[in-house]
């Protein structure tokens, strides 16, 4: 009986073990899962363009009136939303096209690491992300939704009929500046965000350009439209370093009108600091890439690319801390623009 009792209970246990060997395995399905969505929309490139979208909130307000947590956080929602929507359904739409590039051919969909279905679940769940969290802001953001919503999903097909599929990325990404300071402001502000926007636009278009420069061939051969695939990588390596050259004089353009429009000392020399560091590294950028080497594109794409917005927000946010505690800060900020010629006043 005792024997008997043993052998019930010895049972019972492996079978508990079992189970729980199971369970362990039934987790470790699931995380690789989650881990491949996450990959699938390349989630690290989100410091892209949410950088900028608080640097704009930063910016449209006064000096000491910081955004509430509130509104940071329906932006932080709306910016991951709006980003993953984009991206998975980009994933989707080129799914058969990535499956033939050597180049895309490991990714998620075309492997069968993320299936069709789940990826139009994170799609269209993102977009609600995103409406919900537009519609916690000001009017003027309900109102550009559509809009914002269209551009996010054109990209997508663009390139299957014109070269401008890089223009189109960049207005999505611009448009995390506008709406940024939309989300604060609610207002216009005399063009303002749209200045900021077009700096951040013409930037994302010169390094898309760059990131296609790797795709000119296959392009060509599927009849597929880039930059790159219609004037060469040489040409088109030209053509970025002018947008890039623009994005710079966008944002020095933006400093005289922030003071003209919102009023001198709003404004600091760390913004000064963050264009200058933003020039550097497109510089060393353009010096990592030639048309008959593209084996740093990664590098010159996310590494840069990533300090360059990163970098950016934190001497914004230093300004926007220095000119609130120290009237120094201001006084020398004046001496800064009047020395460079950016001050209206001169």
């Amino acid at each position: 009986m005792l024997h008997l009792n043993y052998l019930t209970v010895h049972h019972n246990k492996e079978t508990l073990c079992v189970n729980d060997i199971s369970n362990v395995h039934g987790i470790m399905i699931i995380m690789p899962t989650l881990r491949d969505l996450a990959n699938l929309v390349r989630f690290e490139h989100t410091i892209f363009a949410l950088p900028f979208a608080l640097t704009s909130l930063l910016l449209a307000n006064p000096i000491g009136d910081w955004p509430s947590l509130w509104t940071l956080l329906w932006v932080l929602l709306a910016m991951t939303g709006g980003r993953t929507f984009a991206m998975g359904l980009n994933r989707i739409a080129d799914a058969k096209i990535d499956a033939l590039n050597p180049r895309t051919a490991s990714r998620e969909i075309p492997t069968g690491k993320v299936s069709t279905r789940d990826a139009w679940v994170l799609t269209l769940g993102s977009m609600g992300l995103m409406i919900l969290a537009v519609f916690q802001l000001p009017l003027i953001c309900q109102q550009l939704l559509p809009v914002a919503l269209i551009i996010l999903a054109l990209y997508s097909y663009m390139k299957r009929f014109s070269s401008l599929c890089h223009l189109v990325l960049g207005i999505a990404l611009g448009s995390s500046a506008i709406g940024g300071w939309f989300a604060q402001t609610g207002a216009w502000n005399g063009g303002l965000p749209i200045c900021l926007g077009l700096g951040v636009a013409l930037w994302v278009m010169g390094f898309d350009v760059i990131y296609a420069c790797q795709d000119t061939e296959f392009d060509q051969a599927q009849g597929l439209h880039s930059i790159p695939a219609k004037l060469g990588n040489h040409k088109a390596l030209q053509l970025s370093r002018l947008m890039h050259a623009g994005s710079v004089l966008s944002l020095v353009y933006f400093i005289l009108m922030y003071q003209i429009t919102i009023g001198f000392g709003m404004i600091g020399f760390g913004f000064v600091i963050a264009t200058l560091l933003m020039a550097i590294l497109l510089i060393w950028e353009h010096r990592l890439v030639r048309a008959d080497d593209l084996t740093r594109v990664n590098m010159a794409f996310f590494t840069l690319n990533g300090q360059i917005s990163m970098g950016f927000f934190v001497f914004v946010l230093i300004d926007r801390v220095l000119l609130w505690l120290l009237p120094e800060y201001v006084a020398f900020s004046q001496q800064v623009f009047d020395a460079l010629h950016l001050s209206p006043l001169q």
